[in-house]
């Protein structure tokens, strides 16, 4: 056999090989994986190091959001991208893990927002038409906080105003139906000051919450004095007033919104804190009521019709409106207080008499002393009655005024714990009674013997008409007669004749120059006969004594011859 070595033997010869040399050094071929592993996890390192934060975005839908693909971005700029999208535990949301850049440590606060960029239709126009190709994205608002948290709501909607923005932030509260979304206008006179940032229902207490933003300097608008009400575009109206059409910016026009201001009735008020709170109105007119907030109350009990009446109505006295009609019917099953004046089935109206309508301010207003006085004023005749505003609507307010023949007439009342404000019947009633007492006064005439006198007055009058016939037809044939047709000639030929006789008298002509000079001597005559005139007028002897002064003459004997 061979004595050459056999490869069985090989690693027992080469232990006893290493135990019979000294022990040697590190072999420098494990310097390059001990550098390759150190650079490796220098590497790891510097790779974790320049990681920026991971954070959490909570979301209600995911659309549009792939992982790996989706950048979040401010102001244009990538700080983050979407790494992982999943659902949360009870399925209800979308839960977004994302990972931002190492310099958005600071951005990452509790009042910094995040909304999703997409292609959007809205009222305000088409935005986001990047994104159709580039694909949606999430935008970042960074905050103003100093406190940093890492798990985020993202909305759907883009902010109204930017975290910091100066102006004012308030609540509004009502009861109202109708829908006022995120993004809707805030406009005072037509001009928008504002948006609405949040809109929320509280089945709790059954009341829209809404959050408004008003930007400066417009926010000094707003007062303790501001009221709030829905503008819906386009108001038409049809009232005692007539018909009212009242339009809103185009925007509101188109999607609604809130408009606000003060009422003239009020002063302008004082600045209001941030987050102060009001209610929402359902229109304009429903804002300036609310600020009459100090009312007494009376119910008419009305025999007239109310239809026409509706609850907002005015009423007036001589035409200023001081209050207002609060329900038509109001509390119609409760029973009415016995009258001989008024029927069993009068119908109950509610109404509302306002001081503060005639400038009274809240502090300034006694309302025990304007029940006083109104106690007063019915004993002198003040009544209430149902009038028509408008023809064009139908539509009837409440007018107070005095009627004196009704002055001692009033006994106070009271109807459902309310006191009963005495009434009487309307223009239109009055009318109607009227009509009705002619009706009844002509049908308890005896009409026959006006037929049977009537009747011979036509007889009497078709024989007058027979006569004035006749009449008409002798008369007819004396104009006929050619006798008759001549008298015009005749009369026109003495006419002629008198002409030319008055012409003989003209002052030219002979006769008149002799009556003239008979005249002269008849005058001359009338002249000398006056002495004669006078001494006979004072005295008549003269007439047959020749002179006054002689004496009377005196009797004779006769004498007797010798």
């Amino acid at each position: 056999m061979s004595d050459s070595p056999r490869p069985d033997d090989a690693p027992e010869r080469d232990m006893q090989r290493a135990r019979a040399t000294p022990q040697a050094r590190l072999s420098p071929i494990w310097i390059v994986p001990i550098v390759a592993i150190l650079i490796g996890a220098w590497l790891v390192y510097d790779n974790y190091r320049s990681r920026g934060p991971q954070i959490t975005l909570v979301m209600s839908n995911a659309e549009g959001i792939e992982a790996g693909s989706t950048l979040i971005k401010t102001r244009n700029v990538e700080v983050g991208r979407v790494e992982r999208v999943g659902l949360s535990e009870d399925l209800s949301t979308a839960v977004i893990t994302a990972r931002m850049s190492p310099d958005t440590e600071d951005m990452l606060v509790e009042d910094s927002r995040f909304w999703v960029v997409k292609p959007r239709i809205g009222r305000e126009g088409i935005s986001g038409l990047g994104t159709v190709l580039s694909g949606a994205f999430i935008q970042l608002e960074p905050g103003t906080s100093t406190r940093n948290i890492r798990e985020f709501e993202v909305s759907d909607q883009p902010p109204v105003a930017p975290a910091g923005a100066d102006g004012l932030r308030i609540n509004l509260v009502s009861r109202l139906g109708h829908s006022l979304r995120v993004g809707d206008p805030v406009t005072y006179q037509g001009y928008t000051v504002g948006r609405i940032e949040d809109a929320q229902f509280d089945p709790q207490t059954r009341r829209m919450q809404h959050r408004l933003f008003i930007e400066a300097p417009y926010d000094t608008l707003v007062t303790d004095a501001t009221r709030f009400w829905s503008a819906s575009g386009i108001d038409l109206r049809l009232d005692t007033e007539g018909f009212r059409v009242n339009v809103e910016s185009l925007e509101a026009l188109l999607g609604g919104g809130v408009a606000f201001g003060v009422p003239e009735e009020l002063p302008v008020g004082r600045p209001v804190q941030p987050d102060a709170t009001f209610n929402l109105y359902a229109d304009e007119d429903a804002a300036r009521q609310g600020t009459f907030n100090r009312y007494l109350e009376y119910v008419l009990l009305v025999d007239d019709t109310v239809r026409g009446l509706s609850r907002g109505a005015p009423v007036e006295f001589r035409g200023v409106r001081i209050g207002t009609v609060a329900a038509v019917p109001w509390n119609f099953s409760a029973p009415q207080p016995d009258s001989r004046s008024r029927s069993r089935f009068a119908i109950p109206v509610l109404i509302r008499i306002e001081p503060q309508r005639l400038g009274i301010t809240g502090e300034e207003l006694d309302l025990d002393e304007w029940r006083e006085r109104f106690d007063r004023l019915f004993d002198f005749g003040l009544r209430a009655s149902l009038k028509s505003g408008s023809l064009l609507t139908g539509a009837m307010f409440v007018d107070l005024n005095f009627h004196r023949d009704l002055a001692d007439e009033f006994a106070p009342e009271t109807f459902a714990e309310r006191s009963v404000f005495p009434t009487t019947s309307g223009g239109f009633a009055r009318i109607e009674a009227q009509v009705t007492d002619l009706l009844d006064k002509l049908n308890a005439l005896d009409i026959e013997p006006l037929l049977a006198g009537l009747d011979r007055n036509l007889a009497a009058s078709e024989a007058m008409l027979g006569e004035v016939r006749e009449l008409t037809a002798s008369l007819q044939g004396v104009l006929d007669d050619p006798d008759t047709r001549g008298i015009p000639g005749n009369f026109n030929a003495t006419l002629e004749e008198l002409r030319q006789t008055l012409q003989g008298l003209s002052p030219e002509s002979t006769a008149y120059q002799e009556l003239t000079g008979a005249v002269e001597r008849l005058d001359r005559l009338m002249r000398d006969l006056q002495p004669v005139a006078r001494t006979l007028s004072e005295n008549p002897r003269a007439l047959l004594f020749d002179s006054l002064d002689t004496e009377d003459p005196q009797p004779r004997a006769p004498r007797r011859d010798p």
